[in-house]
């Protein structure tokens, strides 16, 4: 009973989470979400374009899947992998000093301790949500003698 309302708990803040996330880079030009992306200067300008116009889609896919807990053990994987990546990435962003625009929510959030916290938060329920959905249906087997 436990580990089912954790479960609830954690797909639906997680799953808003996404959503606001999706939204935030939704509502503005794809190209704004572009420069975010290209300050980490990781990509090709044309991978930079793909996945400022493909990520947020991808992020409000995630998100609703979550609230409605749709293939929870897959989609927490999906999310957890996602919010692995956005923490790595972070991070070396922030051990490198750069002062850059971590493009979580929009633009205007960079990366500080701070949003090494609430992002480092998000993985930890991530993980956590992940291993309990894979956990769930070992517990609702039938007792066998």
């Amino acid at each position: 009973m436990i580990l089912r309302r954790s479960i609830l708990v954690l797909r639906l803040v997680l799953g808003a989470i996404f959503l606001y996330a999706a939204w935030t880079k939704l509502r503005q030009s794809y190209l704004i979400f572009a420069m975010s992306i290209d300050a980490y200067q990781l990509l090709p300008s044309w991978a930079v374009l793909l996945i400022a116009r493909t990520l947020p889609w991808f992020e409000l896919a995630v998100g609703v899947l979550l609230l409605i807990g749709y293939k929870l053990r897959w989609v927490s994987v999906a999310a957890t992998g996602l919010l692995v990546m956005f923490f790595a990435l972070m991070l070396r962003s922030y051990i490198k000093g750069e002062g850059i625009d971590c493009g979580c929510f929009g633009v205007g959030d960079a990366i500080s301790p701070k949003t090494l916290v609430r992002d480092g938060s998000m993985l930890v329920a991530g993980l956590l949500l992940t291993v309990a959905a894979f956990r769930l249906p070992r517990q609702n087997r039938p007792q066998t003698a």
